[in-house]
């Protein structure tokens, strides 16, 4: 029954994520937090940055990790399958007949609005785990340490993740010290 509702959920997840695996932050914030409290608000956080850094789709490696810390082996393996799967159909429907539609100015026009509101998702998810992870002036630091090397520099986001990791283990270890 578990791995049927990761299946099914996953699948919800994916057929409603438009934009990459970014636009389906809030869908899985509402679905795998809120609704099946699956994971917290710090774990999907954390899984997407681990995600980020992995070899693979962002989308896939999430709920992978979700499926496995839910369900094991078989979760992570469901979750997989549930998330590619409306892709796959949809995708394979739509390749036959995309270059016919590619062009009519409807089309274009509504994947224009369609990226707006993925971008307005995508900012409500990302003030949303602000709110969950920047919890002191330390994190609050490493936050704007790493927002102004994403925006001047082109750097990895893996030397992102990696430097605020560490910024992390550094900054809150002279902590303890102190205490």
């Amino acid at each position: 029954m578990l791995l049927l509702e990761l299946f099914l959920t996953f699948a919800k997840v994916g057929v409603m994520t438009f934009g990459g695996g970014y636009a389906m932050l809030p869908i899985l914030q509402r679905e795998v937090v809120e609704n099946k409290k699956w994971a917290t608000d710090e774990e999907l956080a954390d899984y997407f940055a681990i995600g980020q850094c992995t070899p693979g789709v962002i989308a896939v490696n999430t709920a992978t990790f979700i499926g496995r810390k839910t369900a094991g082996v078989p979760g992570g393996i469901i979750a997989t399958l549930g998330v590619v799967f409306p892709s796959i159909v949809i995708i394979t429907a739509l390749a036959g007949v995309i270059q016919m539609f590619a062009e009519n100015p409807i089309i274009r026009n509504a994947f224009a609005g369609i990226r707006v509101c993925v971008c307005v998702l995508i900012l409500n998810s990302v003030i949303k785990l602000g709110k969950s992870s920047i919890k002191d002036m330390w994190t609050a630091g490493i936050f704007a340490i790493i927002l102004l090397l994403a925006f001047f520099t082109n750097l990895s986001p893996i030397i992102f993740v990696l430097l605020a990791g560490v910024c992390g283990v550094v900054l809150k270890s002279l902590e303890a010290k102190k205490k």
